[in-house]
């Protein structure tokens, strides 16, 4: 099988010749500029750029040098925009090491050493990095006082959130002109240039946007105290994630594999709400997003979801989604047996494939190797695996284990 029939064999509950492997197609399965910049040290590739395509979270893209090194079986199409050197330009990690921000990204550095974010007007604080931080922090909450008597300014409000206003590729170029028509340009040439599954993020958040609008204490009061201002929020949010989804499925549904949704339900301990709270005002409106991506194009429906998240997975399977990620397995219920027994035939499993939290981090090569091997061995069997860490691969990670994790998947394919 190449990578595009091994991804899709495993989707498809198929077992492919040997299991698919990611590292950076989506902003949940990636991996740290830092720990990127600290990988390409230890394997004499200094001579890579260390470029930090999403900004918030600080993460780097990788080379292709670099996925193919690693056995890496799915791209994301963001990766055909900011491709040349005057797309970037110099920063510095919290490390020391050199790295490259997109040009249109420029944080005010502070006294303190703390970079600041600002609206066009120099006055409000959009978000921060803390000296020596990884990641920026949302600072400006549109609706932190309650909800608006109308959504005619939504857009606007929208655009001054950090994940929409510092967004990733491809969706950093969506003013420019015929923005749609080169991305459908870009991942042609892309799908004719390698034979990796194609991956799309898309977003579409709810729960997510609903903390991002009204700050996460509020919201998690509004999901009881004030449900039908909630419903009323998420109808204009999905109103406008239709509208992108349907410029989406026009442009590269019928050329991309998976489309990527984000909203995270869950905490270590259980989901931030009672399964009869998601069933009234969240399930309906992701099957609505599922429905348009089925009905309009090819793409299987994937969603990140941090947390523990067992109790919603089969009122999310009903809804559509076909891909679960990032798998948080230290989380409660969501055991790799337990996920594999219970639900094993109805979705695809698209990280757990490691610890990033305690094993990696912390442990050593070996112990990083046993895990992985037993985790892929808990996983893999009648496709419906993807491997990746359980979310990115953090800074502190040292290059040695990230050499032992893929190591070890290669050592378990090798098997085959």
């Amino acid at each position: 099988m190449n990578s595009r029939e091994r991804v899709l064999a495993a989707i498809a509950h198929k077992q492919p010749d040997q299991v698919p492997v990611d590292l950076g197609s989506t902003p949940s399965s990636g991996i740290s500029a830092i720990a990127y910049s600290n990988l390409l040290k230890a394997i004499g590739r200094t001579d890579l750029p260390v470029q930090i395509y999403d900004v918030v979270q600080q993460l780097a893209q990788p080379d292709m040098s670099i996925i193919d090194r690693f056995g890496v079986d799915v791209l994301d199409i963001g990766r055909t925009f900011n491709t040349e050197e005057k797309d970037w330009h110099e920063t510095i990690l919290a490390n020391g090491d050199k790295a490259f921000y997109p040009i249109h990204f420029d944080p005010v550095k502070q006294a303190d050493g703390s970079y600041h974010c600002y609206d066009e007007d120099g006055k409000r604080l959009l978000a921060l990095m803390p000296q020596g931080a990884t990641f920026f922090d949302q600072s400006y909450f549109p609706y932190i006082n309650g909800f608006p008597e109308n959504y005619d300014t939504l857009n606007e409000e929208m655009g001054r959130v950090l994940w929409s206003r510092y967004v990733h590729s491809p969706w950093d170029h969506t003013q420019d002109p015929d923005f749609w028509k080169t991305l459908r340009e870009k991942t042609l040439q892309l799908r004719a240039s390698t034979d990796k599954a194609l991956m799309i993020v898309c977003g579409c958040n709810l729960f997510e946007w609903g903390t991002f609008l009204r700050r996460m204490d509020n919201f998690l009061m509004d999901l009881l105290c004030e449900p039908d201002q909630v419903a009323r929020m998420l109808d204009q949010l999905l109103e406008r994630h239709l509208a992108t989804l349907a410029k989406v499925c026009d442009s590269v549904g019928d050329i991309v594999d998976i489309i990527r949704f984000g909203d995270d339900l869950g905490m270590t301990s259980g989901p931030f709400m009672d399964v009869d709270t998601y069933r009234s005002l969240f399930k309906p409106r992701h099957k609505q997003l599922c429905d348009y991506v089925k009905t309009h194009s090819q793409m299987h429906t994937f969603i990140h979801s941090c947390g523990s998240i067992s109790s919603l997975m089969p009122d999310l399977i009903e809804a559509g989604i076909e891909i679960f990620n990032p798998v948080q397995t230290n989380a409660r219920q969501m055991e790799p047996e337990f996920l594999k027994k219970e639900f094993g035939q109805d979705c695809t499993f698209w990280g757990g494939g490691v610890e990033t939290v305690g094993t990696l981090n912390n442990g050593t090569p070996e112990q990083v190797r046993e895990q992985v091997l037993e985790r892929l061995e808990i996983m893999s069997a009648g496709g419906g695996f993807v491997f990746n860490t359980v979310h990115n691969i953090l800074p502190d990670v040292p290059p040695q284990n990230i050499l032992a994790m893929f190591d070890a998947v290669k050592e378990f394919n090798g098997r085959k």
